[in-house]
């Protein structure tokens, strides 16, 4: 059974997140902020990562965490899903395109509100790699 770790400050959506995930055979942790996310990636390197990208007070700590997950060796073939409503608060039109590997070191990115059978299937090929 594949480990996902979820990083995301919304209780409704982590909550979604998780039964839906673990309805779908997975096992599941929460995090809400990035700084529990990373203590839960010390003690466990996940299969997977869910990360959200606005949190409280720093509307790009998803993008500084991604980095920060990407820069340490233990976690460089973590594969992370970016979701995010950014482009509902900011003119950016930030997409999967925008996927670079040291800007924005992830491996698929979604818009909120997420579509759970579009995430799930993204997921599966990510495991699948």
């Amino acid at each position: 059974m594949a480990y996902i770790l979820v990083v995301d400050d919304d209780a409704d959506i982590s909550a979604a997140l998780e039964v839906v995930l673990k309805n779908s055979g997975y096992e599941v942790d929460v995090a809400m902020k990035t700084e529990v996310g990373w203590e839960k990636l010390e003690e466990r390197i996940p299969d997977l990562m869910v990360l959200d990208v606005m949190f409280p007070g720093n509307d790009s700590e998803g993008f500084e965490f991604a980095r920060k997950v990407r820069g340490d060796n233990r976690f460089k073939s973590l594969p992370i899903v970016m979701m995010t409503a950014v482009n509902q608060s900011f003119p950016f039109g930030f997409s999967a395109d925008d996927i670079d590997d040291e800007w924005l070191p992830v491996s698929e990115f979604l818009e909120k509100p997420v579509d759970f059978e579009v995430l799930k299937g993204k997921i599966e090929a990510l495991l699948k790699k």
